[in-house]
């Protein structure tokens, strides 16, 4: 029996309604896997396989030693799929990642590490270090639209934000330094949260501040708020002195430089500070008149007698200037190296509270000159193309707060190329997210095909 015109289009219209439904479920499942896999990168490294340390617990360093294998597991299958997901439809951006700088700067990190006081320690926390690294490189990828990532950002800083404070009301023996602390029991009442330390703790709050106030200023006025308020009460129970002193100023100095318009003008704004701030540190050692200057000056810029790990550290740089001891292999066991007079105690440290120093000290002087090149110098020319083509003002400043909070927080403490340091993940997650809106438009929705 024939069908009538308007069955056969009746017909044709709930065919085509069938199609589009499941294109969008297929839409939708693909992009709730990039989602998930941004959201648990995030919480991997935030979080970690292993939360709320008991610091009174002796053999700590034993038993999370004998967990290293799950986390090169869990980093490096994570990255994988990350790697595969960014393939199938960002070719194109993960092409501008392959540029003589990059390749310089990998082929360097290798080099060093065929040329390593202990190769094996280096190239095993190199392939974490890579793995991480991707992870942070790929995120701003991952989610389909500016929007999902604000969500999986959101959602992974209240998850992070609730552990911490969970932790110091309900288990605060693991999550508040006390006086039964094996190491550092002077920290007694500094709030910890999940984290193994209060020098973790506070940078990571102070970066959940920023991505509060940029959640806020994107239309987010509940999330956003609810991250920046407890992100910042927070900070202030860490008793992190030089993160609470940058949270505010660093967000400052963005901003000036945000409304700054020549890129010579911003390098002047973003650059001199960070080097007075070194030559008033490291520099103070190495010239009496620097010295003689910071004496003078009000506040401490030695950090409670840091001066003395700096000239162990600069004396091992002086040791091995080009090729460095090798990608962090130094630190483990320098106990045996001479130090000054009454400074031996500075062979006890865990890096030298410096990242550009410590950079310096494990990967030699041109390793440390393409970090610079890569990670300090780059990202600010990648700001101002961004912001010249008018792309995603707020995401871009958000990147760039982070990113300057590295570079200051990086003159006191050590964390540039650190293995699955969470300050490392979110400055390269910053400078990757730089180079991204340099070059390509974020999506903002995602318009179903018709």
């Amino acid at each position: 029996m024939d069908r009538s015109a308007a069955d056969i289009t009746d017909v044709e219209t709930r065919s085509f309604g069938h199609v589009l439904r499941d294109g969008l479920a297929r839409l939708n499942a693909a992009h709730a896997a990039r989602c998930l896999v941004a959201v648990a990168a995030l919480l991997l490294v935030l979080v970690t396989l292993d939360p709320f340390p008991d610091l009174r617990n002796p053999d700590l360093v034993t038993v999370v030693g004998g967990r290293m294998a799950l986390t090169y597991i869990s980093f490096g299958l994570l990255a994988a799929v990350a790697v595969l997901l960014a393939a199938a439809t960002d070719a194109p951006s993960l092409r501008t990642l392959v540029t003589p700088l990059h390749l310089c700067l990998v082929g360097w990190l290798l080099i060093n590490i065929a040329f390593s006081e202990n190769r094996g320690v280096s190239l095993q926390r190199f392939v974490l270090a890579a793995s991480v690294t991707s992870l942070a490189v790929l995120l701003p990828l991952l989610p389909p639209t500016q929007r999902s990532f604000n969500l999986c950002v959101g959602v992974a800083a209240l998850v992070l934000l609730a552990l911490c404070y969970l932790g110091v009301f309900l288990a605060p023996q693991y999550s508040i330094h006390t006086a039964l602390d094996i190491t550092e029991p002077q920290l007694a009442g500094d709030w910890r949260g999940s984290f193994a330390h209060k020098n973790i703790a506070s940078p990571v709050m102070t970066i959940l501040v920023y991505v509060g106030i940029y959640l806020s200023a994107v239309g987010s006025f509940v999330m956003g708020p609810a991250v920046a308020a407890l992100a910042g009460i927070f900070l202030i129970f860490t008793g992190g002195k030089t993160s609470s002193v940058l949270c505010l100023a660093i967000y400052a100095l963005a901003s000036l430089v945000y409304v700054t318009p020549g890129l010579w003008l911003k390098r002047i704004i973003c650059f001199v500070p960070l080097i007075l701030m070194n030559l008033l540190t490291v520099g103070s050692v190495l010239s009496p008149a620097l010295g003689a200057m910071t004496r003078l000056l009000p506040l401490d810029p030695t950090f409670t007698g840091r001066s003395a790990i700096w000239e162990f550290a600069l004396a091992a740089v002086a040791e091995k200037p080009i090729i460095g001891h090798g990608y962090a292999a130094f630190w483990d066991d320098v106990t045996a190296r001479q130090t000054a007079q009454g400074a031996e105690w500075a062979t006890t440290a865990a890096h030298s509270h410096n990242s550009y120093l410590d950079l310096a000290v494990t990967i030699g002087l041109p390793g440390l000159m393409l970090v610079i090149l890569a990670f300090v110098v780059a990202p600010l020319g990648n700001f101002q193309t961004a912001q010249a083509h008018s792309r995603s003002g707020a995401l871009a400043k958000l990147f760039l707060t982070v990113w300057l909070f590295g570079l200051y927080y990086g003159a006191t403490e050590t964390f540039l190329l650190e293995r699955q340091n969470p300050i490392w993940f979110m400055f390269a997650l910053a400078v990757a997210g730089l180079h991204f809106l340099a070059r390509f438009q974020c999506v903002e929705q995602i318009e179903p095909k018709r």
